[in-house]
């Protein structure tokens, strides 16, 4: 039984960190997407553009985080 328990928790601390580490740096993309669109308004196509290719690519932290979750839990 205490293995079990200390799977649980490992996959959570693992989710959570994981989750937490995607989220402010969504976040901090978010802001300083914002703050260039605002000092330069033409250049907001290609801002967006590459603003939501971060994301993406700070999002596949969270996907790994959940899949070695995953991979604790069913192990």
């Amino acid at each position: 039984m205490e293995l079990e328990v200390l799977k649980t928790v490992a996959a959570g601390i693992a989710i959570g960190f994981g989750a937490i580490g995607s989220a402010i740096g969504e976040g901090m993309i978010a802001a300083k997407a914002m703050e260039a669109i605002g000092r330069n308004p033409e250049a907001s196509d290609k801002i967006t553009t590459l603003m939501f290719v971060s994301m993406a690519i700070a999002e596949s932290t969270a996907i790994y985080a959940l899949v070695v979750a995953l991979i604790i839990l069913f192990s």
